[in-house]
């Protein structure tokens, strides 16, 4: 066993460990803090197989954004969970038929590719540069239009959010600083002449 495989094993059993750790723990944060530990393992697998750009962008993306927003709201919200994992019981025999049947689809693709015996080769280091170099050489010459394409959509997804989001509704009240700064004293105060003395009749 060379030290490749042998970081492999420990990086695995690590990720097994803290996906394990997820599904178990029974505080929220610790979950979510354990499923950090999955990522960064998973993202040392990734580097193991030479996908260094999938490594940083599963570091960048999920633990740097998405983690951290959900920590963020479980320790903003305060949501009881209690409540939620008494029905836990309910739903293990669909999560363990889900779990046999990824199980089999995971074997019948990976035995179904090569015969039963036959090591798999690491992919070979792409010549000139790293893989991050040779990905992006690819999408900006290859697949420059889908790329274009995809960050129109992305473009008009995020336009179309905010425009949701920010749409004028009735019952709210705005205010308009150019109109407060127009304002006179004669439109908002007006003087009355009173006399300081009723006279009976």
């Amino acid at each position: 066993m060379n030290t490749i495989t042998g970081l492999f094993y420990v990086f695995a059993a690590l990720l097994l460990f803290a996906a394990f750790r997820v599904i178990t723990a029974r505080s929220t944060v610790h979950a979510a803090l354990y499923l950090v530990l999955s990522f960064f393992s998973a993202s040392c697998i990734w580097m193991l197989l030479r996908a260094e750009f999938l490594a940083i962008a599963l570091v960048l993306v999920y633990v740097g954004a998405v983690m951290v927003l959900f920590l963020f709201v479980v320790m903003m919200l305060d949501v009881n969970f209690d409540n939620l994992r008494t029905q836990f019981k309910s739903y293990l025999p669909v999560g363990a038929t889900v779990f046999v049947l990824v199980l089999v689809e995971m074997a019948l693709v990976l035995l179904g590719n090569k015969p039963v015996g036959v090591a798999v080769a690491t992919a070979p280091a792409p010549t000139g540069g790293s893989n991050t170099r040779a990905l992006g050489a690819l999408l900006y010459t290859d697949y420059v239009y889908p790329f274009e394409i995809a960050a129109v959509v992305l473009l008009v997804a995020i336009i179309a959010a905010i425009a949701l989001t920010h749409r004028r509704r009735r019952e709210t009240k705005y205010q308009d600083p150019g109109k407060q700064v127009k304002v006179r004293a004669q439109d908002r105060l007006r003087v009355l002449s009173m006399p300081s003395e009723k006279q009976e009749p």
